[in-house]
């Protein structure tokens, strides 16, 4: 079965559902012949290459809500996600445009290590604070996932693999896709949002039990 899943690096709730989907796996009896492929997706695609100021700020400016209400918004997420173990710093997130970051992701996937660096750049941009549309970032945590350094300098030195992002793009476009993350199961199930481990594992079922 494959699973594909459109979703970008500086959200939250694909880092949640990224986590979610791996708790439902464990139980799925058939986890050993799935095959998970990620998509790329822009919440932001304007976004300049960092932003200043306070993240909290922007989020109320963004939402046309009061910094009070967002810090307490994301308290609780970061406790609700705390509790199935994905660290969610706020406080220390660097904003920036993640479209290098789909690209690095692209590379990735063809080495079979997407999984592996859809982990990092989730875990340097939501944990560890970092700039992932810095290029020096990028060139340390592709390398950290097992990519070949000279692959990833020749990657981030030319505009190589952005036409498979926005391949991605369109096909989230073409498909209705306005929010993620969003699963599309076996190519003929389809579930939006962080859903919760039973629920995935239940789309997972349903998907392994329809006919071919």
């Amino acid at each position: 079965m494959q699973i594909d899943i459109w979703s970008d690096i500086a959200c939250p709730w694909c880092y949640l559902g990224k986590r979610r989907l791996e708790t439902a796996l464990a139980s799925f009896e058939g986890a050993g012949e799935v095959e998970v492929r990620w998509h790329s997706f822009e919440l932001d695609p304007a976004a300049p290459a960092a932003y200043e100021g306070d993240h909290a700020e922007r989020m109320a400016r963004r939402y046309g809500r009061t910094r009070e209400e967002i810090v307490a918004s994301l308290a609780s997420m970061r406790a609700m996600a705390a509790s199935e173990g994905v660290e969610l710093n706020f406080a220390e997130i660097r904003a920036g445009n993640s479209f290098d970051g789909h690209r690095l992701l692209q590379l990735a996937a063809e080495h079979g290590l997407q999984d592996e660096m859809k982990e990092r750049l989730m875990r340097a941009y939501f944990t560890d604070g970092e700039l992932i549309s810095d290029h020096s970032v990028l060139r340390r945590l592709g390398i950290e996932a097992g990519l070949p350094a000279d692959e990833v300098d020749a990657m981030l030195a030319g505009e190589d693999r952005g036409e498979q992002v926005r391949e991605d793009e369109f096909t989230a476009q073409r498909l209705g896709i306005d929010a993620v993350p969003f699963f599309i199961f076996d190519r003929r199930l389809a579930a939006r949002g962080a859903l919760d481990p039973p629920q995935l594992l239940e789309a997972l079922r349903q998907a392994a039990s329809l006919p071919d």
